[in-house]
């Protein structure tokens, strides 16, 4: 059946006239016979663009056996009623929700088509889900977050404390980042709107812009420039594990933890600060060059942070992971599980503590995983808060152990000065996958016939991921709601694009 698809790798420019496009029915038919297999395939963007009164509609399908993509695509007249994938393939979902609203198009039998962003309707106009017993209430929450200040809205129904249905509704900026990306003329511009994606995952998102605009413009990306956004990523992973274990500890009122993990995140992103300047690693990554470059200097005082950072790290997980109160508010709470990550199409390390396998660094990997590091992905199987915050701290362990492998191959040389011309290769489409510290990053890009963008499509874990919140807090007390949100910390601004 793969035949019928355009196999390709991650970060790998080809024509779009060599992607297959079929009348709607086949298209159908081939992806999903695919994406019935749910644990060797998934979905990693569905998206549609205009072409003159039509919409193509392209899928691209991670084969995580073979560690390849395959893409297909369908035009379609404008105003069409289409089948849905999401009817039987519940991963689905939030794409067709996001090309209905983009484009109009009818999904016959999909399960709830409302709104994913409000770009398009008065926010009084969104009606949410309800119940007329007299048994149940309902608890708003938003829609302004108190602690990021970022929008969202999170409507409850529940039986007394009990929470029966949570139903999330973000988007209420609508920044507008993948249009900027299309009408923005320069690398630079294009480069900062991606460091501004979603500010925690700063390292994450321009990477996956750096490394496909150079396989845009058929650049041989050198090794410096792969070592630095490696080392950078891993940095960044441990920063936000990190201060996401403060945080859960601060959930669960143990100050000890709270403050002992706040303490330690200080450390790794003043190094970003000593590396390019920044805490959050923005002016690090930049396609075609590196402007602040690793010295040896800079490897001994990374090694030094590292050094000082495990001892208490180690010792405050040991302590935290044993301590009866913590585990009881951990434990059993906010549970999701491995059929339900399968069928929902969960990414990151929300699959990962379900024991489903997903992780970019191994299956389809990029800059130097798979070639300087070997990556294996830590998998758990409960699935609950536990799971969440264990993850993070076995995954920040493994990253030290990265970091030190990777500074004994520091390069020899740096790319100081780019030799991109900032124009893109003629009707050519790239995609690319990163793994962020939540999980899996996409970032598509098409070039008309003058190599100028026409089509820039980010996916941010979280678009995958916020229905696993409404489901883990189902039948859990209300007053857990705070601790599960915060076990799977993610992203309002990086969803509102």
């Amino acid at each position: 059946m793969n035949k019928y698809f355009l196999k390709i790798k991650n970060n790998q420019a080809v024509p779009v006239p060599s992607i297959p496009v079929y009348d709607y029915e086949v298209f159908y038919s081939y992806c999903y016979g695919l994406l019935q297999n749910k644990k060797r395939y998934h979905c990693v963007n569905y998206f549609g663009y205009r072409i003159e009164s039509d919409i193509t509609l392209i899928m691209v399908i991670a084969d995580d056996g073979e560690q390849c993509l395959y893409v297909a695509a369908s035009r379609i007249p404008n105003n069409t009623r289409l089948k849905s994938f999401a009817g039987s393939l519940s991963a689905m979902e939030k794409f067709e929700r996001e090309i209905h609203e983009q484009f109009g198009i009818e999904f016959t039998d999909h399960p709830w088509l409302k709104p994913v962003r409000h770009s398009s309707s008065s926010l009084n106009s969104y009606v949410f889900f309800s119940s007329d017993s007299e048994e149940l209430h309902e608890v708003g929450v938003g829609p302004i977050h108190a602690g990021i200040i970022e929008p969202g809205h999170f409507r409850f129904i529940c039986n007394g404390e009990q929470i029966l249905s949570l139903e999330i509704q973000l988007g209420y900026q609508h920044r507008g980042i993948e249009s900027l990306m299309v009408n923005k003329n320069n690398i630079l511009q294009r480069t900062l709107l991606a460091e501004n994606i979603a500010g925690d995952t700063t390292v994450g998102h321009t990477t996956a812009f750096a490394n496909l605009w150079e396989s845009l413009e058929g650049y041989n990306t050198p090794y410096d420039l792969h070592f630095c956004r490696t080392l950078a990523q891993e940095i960044e992973r441990i920063a936000m594990h990190t201060a996401d274990l403060s945080a859960l500890c601060a959930d669960v009122a143990y100050q000890l933890g709270n403050a002992v993990f706040g303490r330690l995140r200080t450390p790794i992103i003043n190094f970003f600060q000593e590396w390019s300047g920044n805490r959050f690693a923005k002016g690090l990554i930049r396609p075609g060059k590196v402007l602040y470059p690793f010295s040896d200097t800079l490897a001994q005082r990374l090694l030094k942070v590292l050094d000082d950072f495990e001892t208490d790290f180690v010792e405050m997980g040991e302590q935290l992971f044993s301590l009866p109160s913590a585990l009881s508010r951990f434990e059993k709470t906010g549970t999701l599980d491995s059929n339900t990550a399968l069928r929902c199409g969960f990414v990151g390390m929300v699959a990962r503590t379900c024991n489903l396998s997903r992780d970019i660094r191994h299956s389809h990997p990029y800059n130097l995983y798979g070639k300087t590091l070997s990556h294996e992905p830590i998998m758990l199987n409960s699935g609950d808060v536990f799971a969440r915050a264990f993850l993070r701290y076995k995954e920040v362990i493994q990253s030290i152990e990265y970091l030190r492998i990777l500074v004994n191959y520091l390069p020899n040389k740096f790319t100081k000065q780019s030799s991109l011309s900032g124009m893109a290769s003629k009707n050519t489409l790239v995609v690319s996958l990163v793994e962020g510290w939540r999980g899996e990053i996409c970032h598509c890009a098409i070039t008309d016939h003058q190599g100028k963008v026409i089509v820039y499509k980010i996916k941010d874990p979280s678009f995958h991921n916020w229905k696993a919140l409404e489901l883990a807090v189902r039948n859990n007390e209300i007053s857990d709601f705070p601790i599960c949100n915060k076990s799977f910390n993610l992203s309002y601004c990086g969803h509102d694009l």
